[in-house]
């Protein structure tokens, strides 16, 4: 690969992830977000992450140094010049995601490769906003990062055969699984997943079931991991609510139309873990 030096733009729970895999290879990794409190705390959740490995023994002390030595802090966006890839972790809202790819564009160099790790938006729109739109990439990563093996790699419309190849390459290199999927709202991952999570909204909704129950039948009868009420929690509701308009507008089917009871619990503000109150309550 002819890359050197990556730009993170999103210091938050996917970009510092993103940042710590990437580093972890031995590339160079630029960690930019808006502001500096928000870079602080994306490069103090890598720290973390990292004195659990050494304690664990998985890495030593001078590895998690020369990993965090890799790490620029960045919350100027001209700090693209000198990148050769740029993976866009930022908030999931096409608004803020053209804007930064407009942006981008103008900074980063001609050959650099502009991915964005969206889980639902369209590509081909993101793209269409850059004089690049052949360098425009969907790099969808799974959380946590450094755990989950999968990308899901999207295509835009006009993306090249070489981006794609490229995007592989370094998918490979960080010990990740590049799955190709094509340009639709979703993907696959969230066209699949979101609308079981909706089902067992409403499940909830319909007095089925209580929420421990919803997740015990998955969990113990299909073998899940946790169930889809406690990753609602986990991803964030407003999350969960917003791919699931994306579904309901991209494909005009009612069966991706959100539960109410969904709207309702965004409204309240009780969007899971991050705000202390989901389905479940955490401290």
């Amino acid at each position: 690969m002819d890359i050197k030096t990556l730009m993170i733009i999103g210091a938050g729970q996917m970009g510092s992830g993103i940042a710590q895999v990437v580093a972890q290879t031995g590339l160079q990794v630029i960690l930019h977000d808006k502001k500096e409190e928000f870079v602080n705390r994306g490069l103090g959740v890598i720290t973390k992450n990292l004195s659990r490995d050494v304690e664990k023994g998985r890495k030593t002390v001078d590895e998690k140094q020369a990993i965090l030595n890799r790490i620029q802090p960045s919350t100027d966006l001209s700090n693209a010049k000198n990148v050769d890839f740029v993976v866009e972790a930022a908030v999931e809202n096409m608004e803020i995601k053209t804007q930064i790819f407009r942006n981008l564009d103008e900074f980063a160099p001609p050959h650099a490769i502009l991915a964005s790790n969206t889980s639902s938006l369209s590509i081909t729109e993101i793209a269409s906003v850059t004089k690049r739109p052949e360098k425009v990439i969907g790099m969808h990563f799974m959380n946590p990062v450094p755990v989950m093996k999968l990308i899901e790699i999207i295509r835009g419309l006009a993306t090249s055969e070489e981006t794609y190849r490229v995007v592989a390459e370094l998918s490979d290199y960080m010990g990740k699984i590049a799955v190709e999927v094509n340009d639709f709202p979703g993907f696959v991952s969230n066209r699949v997943l979101m609308p079981m999570i909706n089902e067992a909204i409403y499940c909830l909704y319909e007095g089925v079931a209580t929420p421990e129950s919803i997740d015990e039948v998955m969990k113990l009868g299909m073998n899940h991991p946790m169930g889809p009420l406690t990753l609602a929690d986990f991803i964030g509701l407003d999350t969960c609510l917003y791919i699931m308009e994306i579904l309901y507008e991209g494909f005009a089917d009612s069966k991706y139309r959100p539960c109410p009871l969904l709207r309702k619990y965004v409204k309240a503000g009780w969007i899971g873990r991050k705000s202390g109150r989901g389905f479940y309550v955490y401290e």
